[in-house]
């Protein structure tokens, strides 16, 4: 065998957002709405300033109002919730997302709850979250949509295919689970505490890694030939006394068994922001009662 097919998230990434550019000067130029994405950071961590900055800076270049609403680690639970409130009455916001982790004070479930179901650009509504679950329209938790994507993009059918999926969050393994079903795959739910883990690895042609463990899953875990997709992002010492980035599926090892996968870093990250665009350009057009194709 040659060794698998490196699935590049970042140009993938690249085409969804020019996709999405180009739907939002459509949008603009036949309906005159900019779709607008306002993001809320509570404190100061380094980590989600360059995310949000990022954010800022991709939602701009797609042609959309960036919103940045920055308050100190010390805002109440109540002045949070108040902020929220206001960006779902402003018509000009289509898309909320409060950057998570939020401090130990403050209900995450709450602030999330409190944000409109039509704006929850990030879908982890208990409304989007149930949509999702019952095959509706929703707004889909953006990590997952990329992962379906990416696996899309070497295998464009994935009808009849058995997929594991290993991890079981609220973000990112119960949504993908539920795509994957939606999209008529065999779907497995493991996780860190299933018994024959590598046995039921085995069996995927489509593996989702999503556990949190640093090169968890190995060559011998991998069907020979299987897609993976490895949403693992993990910091591990490096040489030097640098540390560096590596999956939840030990690269070297599957490269060489399965048939496509995804780099840590470089795969699944840069399709995340991709689909948060995706999502308020989705948000903005589903609220003005615009069918919009994207």
């Amino acid at each position: 065998m040659s060794g698998a097919t490196i699935i590049d998230g970042k140009a993938i990434a690249v085409r969804l957002r020019e996709d999405v550019a180009a739907a939002v000067a459509r949008l603009g130029r036949e309906h005159g709405v900019t779709p607008g994405l306002a993001v809320v950071l509570v404190g100061e961590d380094p980590a989600s300033e360059v995310y949000v900055r990022n954010k800022g800076r991709e939602t701009r270049a797609a042609g959309m109002a960036s919103f940045e609403i920055k308050v100190p680690a010390t805002t109440s639970e109540s002045a949070l919730l108040e902020i929220v409130g206001e960006l779902n009455r402003r018509a000009d916001v289509d898309g909320i997302l409060v950057q998570l982790p939020l401090p130990p004070h403050i209900d995450q479930g709450r602030v999330i709850e409190a944000i409109d179901p039509a704006k929850d650009v990030d879908g982890f509504h208990p409304i989007n979250a149930g949509r999702l679950a019952t095959g509706q329209p929703a707004l889909v938790p953006c990590t997952p949509l990329g992962c379906i994507m990416l696996a899309k993009s070497v295998q464009p059918d994935l009808a009849g295919l058995e997929a594991v999926v290993v991890g079981r969050s609220n973000i990112v393994g119960k949504p993908v689970a539920q795509l994957l079903l939606a999209e008529n795959c065999t779907v497995t739910i493991a996780h860190s505490r299933s018994r024959s883990l590598p046995e039921i690895a085995a069996r995927a042609d489509l593996l989702v890694a999503a556990v949190g463990r640093p090169e968890l899953i190995r060559g011998d875990w991998i069907k020979p030939g299987a897609i993976v997709i490895d949403v693992g992002i993990n910091r591990v010492p490096g040489e030097g006394g640098k540390t560096r980035l590596v999956g939840d599926v030990h690269f070297e090892d599957a490269r060489h068994v399965a048939g496509a996968i995804t780099p840590v870093p470089g795969g699944v990250g840069p399709m995340t922001i991709a689909c948060l665009l995706r999502n308020t350009l989705v948000a903005a057009a589903a609220r003005r009662g615009v069918a919009l194709a994207v």
